[in-house]
């Protein structure tokens, strides 16, 4: 029984370290033993998505936004991969551990509601840069392209990753089955990603549709990694920036509240 209390009080201050890592360790380890799946196959699939582009309508499209259109839909394959593997990561390992039932083990270790939530989203975060480098590397060896802005390819794939991840534990908690969790990411992950600029240029838009996209935060992620990769965008960085912050903080504070009271996680 000392031992276990011993285990208990080795936060090493206010915040439990060990366990945070020991979580975080488990939500990584959970894709890399699968990476055939879930690095691999995202490769092949944005592969699929530049290739059936380029032969179908890539010669006569022309330029978009003054570059190449191979070129301008790399960046947004790139972060629609990157966020929707984000969000299956937290998604899955929540939902699965509640069907079978072993939610509890999750939930029984001393770590505090912000912990359970960094733990898991820094899995999302590793999924999802694991995911940006190998596209990265893929569009710089056929396609030739460098990064115009690096840092800001980082900061809007972290972002994206946190976001979606924590879109992830929310559909997750909601979720008590796997269909539930398949509408979710269906009728809402799914056309968000693809309804945000992925494939074109909002310019194109008409003007109503045009400021619905900017209600789409997918929309800022997407042209973000797009300014960063190309030095081009259809709106300023900086507001992307500040929208997806801010998305990404409330996302966030409502999975650290759902964690704190438990919401449809205990019996």
């Amino acid at each position: 029984m000392a031992q276990l209390g011993d285990l208990g009080t080795r936060r090493f201050g206010r915040f439990n370290w060990l366990g945070t890592y020991t979580l975080a360790s488990r939500e990584n380890r959970r894709f890399l033993a699968v990476w055939s799946q879930t690095l691999m196959a995202p490769l092949i699939t944005a592969g699929l998505f530049l290739a059936v582009f380029s032969l179908s309508i890539g010669p006569s499209r022309g330029d978009v936004m003054g570059v190449p259109f191979l070129q301008f839909l790399a960046p947004g394959i790139l972060m629609m991969t990157v966020i929707q593997n984000a969000f299956a990561n937290t998604s899955s390992s929540i939902v699965v551990a509640k069907v079978q039932g072993n939610i509890v083990d999750t939930l029984m270790p001393p770590l505090s509601a912000l912990e359970l939530v960094i733990g898991y989203i820094a899995g999302a975060i590793g999924r999802g840069m694991f995911v940006a480098v190998a596209i990265l590397v893929v569009m710089a060896l056929f396609l030739g392209m460098g990064m115009a802005h690096p840092l800001w390819v980082l900061v809007f794939t972290v972002l994206g990753s946190a976001l979606l991840g924590g879109l992830g534990i929310i559909a997750a908690i909601y979720a008590n089955k796997f269909d539930q969790m398949a509408a979710i990411t269906n009728f809402l992950i799914t056309p968000l990603s693809f309804l945000s600029g992925t494939f074109y240029s909002i310019e194109t838009l008409p003007p109503l549709v045009q400021k619905l996209t900017h209600l789409n935060p997918m929309f800022y992620l997407i042209d973000g990694v797009r300014f960063g990769v190309l030095g081009t965008s259809d709106s300023s960085p900086w507001v992307g920036l500040a929208v997806c912050s801010g998305t990404t903080f409330a996302v966030l504070w409502l999975c650290w509240f759902w964690f704190k009271r438990g919401y449809r996680m205990k019996a």
